[in-house]
């Protein structure tokens, strides 16, 4: 059975066709998407499966990843802070070095094609290097919230962009004035995939055994990287203020390495010494390909949190609604898009803010029941892989065609 085949059964008929007449318009194209690595986060996630689907729909994609010294990723990860608004330093020597790690991977990977998607800050001073002819559209898509940057990164990279043909945001509050033609594509959650399919009753208690969790007792969870935007310090004071409340709770903090992070294992070391000897606290470092691991771990939660301060979508919410999980999150970013108060979970400000809500929730168990329910159905219909991909279709039709009817 073709993958598409397989996705008909959740999205429906009319959908699967509607991308089929879509990629017929753009059939023989040759895409490139380039990021910074092949695994961790969600950029990482969404480029392994829309490759796949984007060539079974007769459209030749392909994944590039750039690569540099370990001092690039620090100095992409201030900027990826600085774009978020938190105040960074950097030194013209910073951002030189990450000029010339863009041109060296502009001569080394294989950019030939009728446009390349660049994703995030890592690589976008490719089209500057590329030679003239080898590509024919370049798109920008950022997936961070650059609503208010720092003003020394802003100013960096809007002077690479404006090389670029279009540039893509994952909600209208994120872009910036640009002179290109922007567009406005969420992110999404692949249905099939290893993290977010149906598995076996045994397997998930295999799971919680094997990471020492009581099946019986409550669960809260949270998985993101362990970065200090996804507010973990935050979570564990929300779990403390709930124990005397409900001593029997316990927490899990589940996360792995990024590729591209240099600042994780510095989160992780203060994490693991604000955890301490606490039996009911799990801090979990999982390696890249723990989906059916993390899979287990949503489903078994009682309460799922992301309580983040800076947020670009949050995919780990997507999938603890798709599961029919409560969500509490952070009041940021595309978490706001997805959890709405009373429906889907709550929003909050404050670790004192979280530990309320899950008291809540903890009461009123028809009513964490009724948000799962409705959060699946939301999930279903908006932020699901054939969504996302039938949103970068009609985009690159609209760049082709811009006065004409795409669909």
């Amino acid at each position: 059975m073709r993958l598409l085949d397989r996705y008909e059964e959740i999205v429906g008929h009319q959908e699967v066709e509607r991308l089929r007449r879509l990629a017929q318009r753009l059939a023989g194209k040759r895409i490139v998407h380039v990021n910074s690595t092949r695994s961790g986060g969600g950029v990482a996630e969404i480029l392994g499966w829309m490759i796949p689907l984007m060539e079974e729909l007769g459209i030749s994609a392909r994944w590039e990843v750039i690569t540099g010294p370990p001092e690039f990723y620090r100095v992409t990860k201030a900027f990826h802070n600085g774009l978020q608004g938190l105040p960074v330093s950097l030194r013209k020597s910073d951002f030189d070095l990450h000029y010339q790690v863009n041109r060296e991977n502009a001569q080394r990977l294989n950019l030939a094609s009728d446009i390349v998607i660049v994703h995030d800050p890592q690589p976008i001073y490719l089209p500057l290097f590329t030679p003239p002819g080898q590509v024919r559209r370049w798109i920008w898509r950022c997936h961070i919230d650059a609503s208010r940057p720092d003003r020394s990164v802003w100013k960096y990279l809007e002077a690479a962009i404006s090389r670029y043909d279009a540039a893509v945001f994952s909600m209208p509050a994120f872009a910036r004035p640009l002179a290109c033609p922007m567009f406005l594509i969420f992110p999404s959650i692949d249905p099939l995939s290893d993290k977010n399919c149906a598995i076996p009753e045994t397997e998930r208690l295999d799971v919680l055994a094997r990471l020492g969790i009581d099946p019986i007792r409550p669960l809260l969870l949270q998985v993101s990287r362990f970065d200090r935007f996804k507010d973990p310090l935050g979570v564990i004071e929300a779990y403390r203020l709930l124990h005397p409340y409900y001593p029997e709770m316990q927490l899990a903090l589940a996360g792995g390495p990024a590729d591209d992070d240099p600042e994780g294992a510095e989160v992780l070391r203060e994490v693991l010494d604000r955890a301490g000897d606490d039996a009911n606290l799990k801090v979990l470092l999982l390696p890249p390909d723990s989906h059916r691991t993390i899979n287990a771990l949503q489903r078994s939660a009682t309460v799922v949190l992301q309580k983040s301060l800076k947020e670009g979508f949050g995919l780990t919410v997507t999938e603890a609604l798709w599961k029919g999980k409560p969500v509490i999150g952070g009041a940021c970013g595309g978490i706001t898009l997805q959890v709405h108060d009373y429906h889907t979970g709550f929003l909050v400000h404050s670790a004192a803010g979280a530990a309320y809500r899950i008291r809540y929730l903890m009461r009123y168990a028809d009513k964490r029941q009724r948000m799962g329910h409705t959060g699946h159905a939301f999930i279903r219909e908006h932020f699901l892989l054939t969504r996302n991909l039938r949103d970068y279709l009609t985009m690159l039709l609209r760049l082709d065609h811009p006065d004409a009817t795409v669909i």
